[in-house]
């Protein structure tokens, strides 16, 4: 018995020794890495783990390297990380602007989100809040908190949210009356009248707004379905335009039965004022004779306050607000703003932004092309778009600019 555990136990020292051999001779003849490269390796690998920990934590506020590729950007970068796009150049003398009411704090919070990750988180951009009331101070707070470039606040003096002098009280009473019983939506309210009177000629006369040269009016509740990888601003002054456009379409003619009278009436005044090169062919079948309603959609706009401030326009607005058809009728200010630029401006500065997918219930602007989506980061339902639709005027835009429909447009016609 003992002899045989002897015997098990040199078999086993016997296995172990050969094992031991066969080690040694296989490790000998491997090449063995460097200490320096293996070390080095360690570090590189340690390097991009740091560059994979840096892309998904940024640092608000943390600068990029000047040679850092836009393309490797941080997708997660704060505003002031966010690489600028090759045609940035110098900034414009411009402004987002927004008439709110404290209660419209989280739609308007939404669309702050909305154009700062879609556009202004490149270039910060100021935000102009105005208001009939005072904003308070959970309005400031949020919508401070929120876009990336100053937020300044004005409450509107009551001379421009008011009924001017000349306005028969009991008449536009009466008009409230009949369209509340035609049921035309805001057809009895009486601050929505304010509002489109206010859009339409003061506005841009806000002390506020005085300092700026452009504007982006932004209402509460729109959605931004794109990536403007460029400054709409820069563009609209480096290529001669005044105003800007992404929806269009008909207007209810029971809200402007003698606008267009009105309208004529200015002309004959002051010819001098009428464009040569106008659009007069959007607004008009006839050459003139009638308004086929047709107009842009105003909640969305990027213009320029110096042809808002220009005799030509303030002329013109002044003619309507004396014809008293803000409340003896229920005149917008999209149709008051998109036959002003038809007749007061060369058509050719007029823009339709295509890449900038809208919308503003009920309606959406969603590029047609496949590529421009893809490029742009768009989330948008092209079925949803109203470009092409039968109550759209966007395609008579075209028609008379000389511009090419984009491949596809026909599939999504009526």
């Amino acid at each position: 018995m003992a002899s045989g555990t002897a015997r098990y136990l040199r078999y086993i020292l016997f296995a172990f020794f050969a094992l031991a051999v066969l080690y040694f001779i296989s490790s000998s003849s491997i090449a063995r890495r460097p200490l320096s490269e293996t070390g080095h390796m360690l570090s590189e690998q340690a390097g991009h783990l740091k560059s994979s920990l840096d892309h998904k934590t940024a640092v608000v506020g943390a600068p990029q390297a000047q040679n850092t590729p836009a393309a490797n950007a941080p997708v997660a970068a704060a505003p002031a990380a966010a690489p600028r796009p090759v045609d940035a150049g110098p900034k414009q003398n411009a402004t987002f602007v927004t008439l709110a009411r404290n209660s419209d704090v989280w739609e308007i919070a939404r669309s702050i989100r909305q154009v700062e990750d879609r556009f202004n988180h490149r270039y910060h951009y100021d935000w102009v809040f105005l208001n009939d009331k005072p904003f308070d101070s959970q309005f400031k707070k949020v919508t401070t908190a929120l876009a990336s470039g100053k937020t300044r606040y004005g409450e509107i003096p009551r001379a421009h949210w008011s009924f001017p002098e000349f306005i028969d009280q009991e008449r536009a009473k009466k008009t409230r009356e009949e369209m509340a019983a035609k049921k035309v939506i805001y057809g009895d309210s009486v601050s929505y009248r304010h509002m489109c009177r206010f859009e339409s000629g003061f506005f841009f006369r806000q002390p506020l707004m005085q300092e700026y040269e452009w504007y982006w009016r932004v209402e509460p509740g729109i959605e931004l379905f794109c990536d403007i990888t460029y400054d709409a601003f820069k563009f609209m002054a480096d290529n001669k335009k005044k105003y800007s456009f992404v929806i269009s379409l008909y207007e209810y003619l029971e809200t402007i039965p003698t606008l267009w009278d009105s309208v004529k009436k200015f002309i004959n005044a002051h010819p001098e004022h009428i464009a040569k090169n106008n659009g007069m062919e959007f607004i008009s079948d006839d050459g003139g004779d009638t308004y086929n309603k047709c107009h842009f959609w105003s909640n969305f706009e990027i213009g320029n306050l110096n042809w808002l401030r220009s005799q030509a326009y303030l002329d013109y607005f002044e003619h309507l607000d004396r014809e008293g058809g803000f409340f003896y009728e229920r005149w917008g200010d999209a149709p008051v703003h998109s036959i002003a630029a038809s007749l007061l401006l060369d058509k050719s500065e007029i823009h339709f932004f295509n890449d900038i997918a809208y919308y503003h219930v009920p309606f959406t602007h969603c590029p047609t092309s496949d590529k421009v989506r893809t490029q742009n980061k768009c989330h948008c339902n092209p079925k949803d778009n109203f470009d092409w639709k039968g109550y759209s005027c966007t395609a008579r835009f075209f028609d008379i600019n000389g511009l090419e429909k984009p491949d596809g447009y026909e599939n999504q016609m009526d």
